[in-house]
């Protein structure tokens, strides 16, 4: 599994959000840009799916049955690509496999002629949001939290605030 790293005008935004917070007037600096970066990144594993949308690929084996995408919430499938264990990787085309997204925003895949490829990799969009912007209030409200009491305990003698996890609970996704 691959994926794009977090925009870096997300993190800019989130900092800036962190900034207004803290009642900070000068544009946010490296510390708390570093501590907004890490608050997403918390935030998206605490809550198991990415938060903002971006491209995403998965390595999957061949086979009749349907497999799962890794990321989630998917909303949209952009195509396979085969990759044979020897020679070039090609498109597989549309025929050759079928794809479903379901209502949790799950992603399904199933290769039905795989050609010569032995495995295919997946190209996919994730992501709860588009942007900043589009974030749910508590989410986004979270990761502010989060990144000011990162700024203000640089140290790490403080634990972090109770609040963020109660507001990024309902948006947490379990696997088995």
């Amino acid at each position: 599994m691959a994926g794009a790293a977090m925009p870096v005008g997300v993190v800019a935004a989130a900092a800036a959000a962190a900034g207004a917070y803290l009642r900070i007037v000068e544009a946010p600096d490296a510390v708390l840009t570093r501590g907004a970066g890490s608050a997403l990144a918390l935030a998206e594993a605490f809550c198991g799916q990415r938060l903002i949308g971006r491209v995403c690929e998965d390595v999957i084996g061949v086979g009749r049955d349907w497999q799962q995408l890794v990321q989630m919430p998917v909303s949209a499938i952009a195509g396979l690509t085969g990759l044979p264990a020897a020679g070039e990787p090609f498109v597989l085309p549309v025929g050759a496999y079928a794809v479903d997204i379901d209502a949790g925003g799950i992603g399904w895949v199933r290769v039905t002629a795989p050609g010569g490829a032995s495995r295919v990799a997946v190209s996919y969009t994730a992501g709860l949001a588009a942007d900043w912007t589009a974030l749910p209030e508590p989410v986004a409200q979270g990761v502010v939290l989060l990144a000011a009491h990162l700024f203000e305990h640089r140290e790490g003698s403080a634990e972090p605030p109770a609040a963020v996890a109660a507001l990024w609970r309902p948006y947490r996704r379990m696997r088995l």
